[in-house]
């Protein structure tokens, strides 16, 4: 599921938005000031997939978190959403790391056209639905992995799970982070539970014979790199 950080200072406009987003299929929290939006936005850990910030926001505005997520080398798209409508602050806006600017007031089919564009899965996914990395090829759609041609089929949780470390290889992941990303934050299951779902995927890692491995990083959480890189 795809997960959105809306950050929006009227209520009713918030909600409104939001009650779209969930129809629509999209997880969503929301934040109504600039100082806890700050503190969601740049935690990693929660796992957005897109955030949608109003510029002008009590204590801190739109703008600062935008630049405070980029200065701290957070990719995750942002659409803003304003009533400041003149160029410069349309070029602002983007020269301080948004992808996107909507001007208020906006209908909600463009406000959704623009989410699915910016959270359409990556070209490897879209197209050929295919991840490489090292020596492991991985069909998303038929959840094949490969590797010097030996083959197996994962299960769906498998599949989406290793999909996330080949997406981002050599990234460290916590446990937190996964879980959301993978189970979604209405899940139960428990960050502990993570350990689990890592041992299934690194025996089926040697069971195809990779040189790659899912790492523990003491403390971290998991990276997915070539072995004895």
């Amino acid at each position: 599921m795809v997960k959105i950080l809306l950050i929006e200072d009227d209520a009713d406009l918030c909600d409104s938005i939001r009650q779209e987003l969930l129809r629509n299929g999209y997880g969503v929290d929301c934040c109504q000031d600039g100082e806890t939006a700050m503190y969601y936005a740049l935690n990693m850990d929660y796992g957005y997939d897109l955030v949608i910030a109003d510029r002008m926001l009590p204590v801190i505005d739109g703008l600062t978190i935008i630049k405070a997520m980029r200065q701290k080398g957070i990719p995750i798209p942002v659409i803003i959403i304003t009533g400041m409508s003149a160029l410069d602050d349309r070029v602002d806006g983007l020269d301080g790391g948004a992808d996107d600017y909507l001007v208020k007031p906006f209908h909600i089919r463009e406000l959704l056209a623009r989410v699915r564009a910016l959270t359409r899965r990556p070209p490897q996914l879209q197209d050929d639905k295919r991840l490489s990395y090292g020596d492991l090829s991985f069909d998303f759609a038929a959840r094949k992995l490969s590797c010097g041609g030996r083959d197996l089929t994962l299960t769906a949780k498998e599949a989406e799970l290793l999909s996330t470390f080949l997406q981002q290889p050599e990234t460290v992941f916590s446990r937190e982070q996964l879980v959301l990303k993978v189970w979604g934050s209405s899940s139960e299951v428990e960050p502990g539970n993570v350990d689990n779902y890592i041992s299934f995927l690194r025996k089926r890692l040697r069971e195809v014979k990779s040189g790659c491995e899912i790492k523990t990083i003491y403390g971290a959480g998991y990276r997915l790199e070539k072995a004895h890189a």
